[in-house]
């Protein structure tokens, strides 16, 4: 890795994709990985046993994470041979460096300040819709089911893996392939909406929604992946810790 400063430079759209990916090959692969998750999704809480359950074990979650993930990288390897250059740094901006260490202290201060700030108004207006237990409430059963060795999973799939491969998918191949062909802003809130949306609990989405445009602004000031993805990872674990410790 090397350094940079900061504010890392904004830079030219990557040399070996200047027309980056087609809105159509973006939304048919997105939406077929997703319709796959899907189907193995239902699999796996059906052969569980816990398909009714409102809260599963962490097991379950790591199985379901995986029937998430398995598609997504899937469709990342088809888009990136087939319709890129078959390298993921070119064609989702697959790098870190050092300026990404960044990343750290803007992912604390999105968890505690940046959420808290577009919550608040919600929160005063509509108390009984946003107050602070329902917007908790995922994370928490999360935490309390989770011990010993179990809460160290829970830790990899929360903290690390799934930053890692929604960053990729995201930033990398939805706002990175869509730019040059529908403008920086309109794939970045595209991106934005498509995060914000996939993790289908509507209390949570304005925090999400604000954070997903930090996240979309650390890929358009670098091109790569790297400063989103620890940005990510420092925001997850923030809050990930706060609701372990309390």
């Amino acid at each position: 890795m090397t350094g940079a400063p900061w504010p890392p430079p904004s830079g030219e759209p990557l040399a070996n994709r200047p027309a980056g990916f087609a809105p159509t090959v973006v939304g048919v692969a997105w939406v077929a990985s997703y319709v796959v998750a899907i189907a193995l999704g239902g699999l796996v809480l059906g052969a569980s046993g816990y398909a009714e359950a409102d809260v599963l074990p962490t097991w379950v979650i790591a199985l379901s994470s995986l029937s998430l993930w398995v598609p997504q990288v899937a469709m990342l390897v088809v888009v990136s041979r087939r319709f890129g250059t078959g390298n993921w740094r070119q064609d989702f901006g697959w790098s870190f460096a050092v300026r990404d260490l960044w990343g750290i202290p803007l992912g604390l201060a999105s968890q505690f300040l940046l959420v808290n700030l577009v919550m608040l108004p919600l929160r005063l207006l509509f108390p009984d819709r946003f107050n602070v237990e329902d917007v908790e409430r995922r994370a928490r059963e999360l935490s309390e089911l989770a011990t010993g060795w179990w809460f160290v999973l829970l830790v990899a799939i929360v903290v690390f893996g799934a930053p890692i491969i929604e960053e990729l998918v995201y930033r990398g191949m939805i706002q990175g392939g869509l730019s040059p062909r529908l403008g920086a802003t309109r794939a970045l809130m595209l991106a934005a909406v498509f995060f914000t949306l996939v993790h289908l609990h509507p209390v949570e989405f304005p925090g999400l929604f604000a954070f997903a445009l930090v996240l979309g602004w650390c890929y358009a000031k670098t091109r790569t992946v790297g400063l989103a993805i620890v940005t990510h990872i420092a925001f997850n674990a923030a809050g990930l810790s706060v609701v372990a410790l309390t």
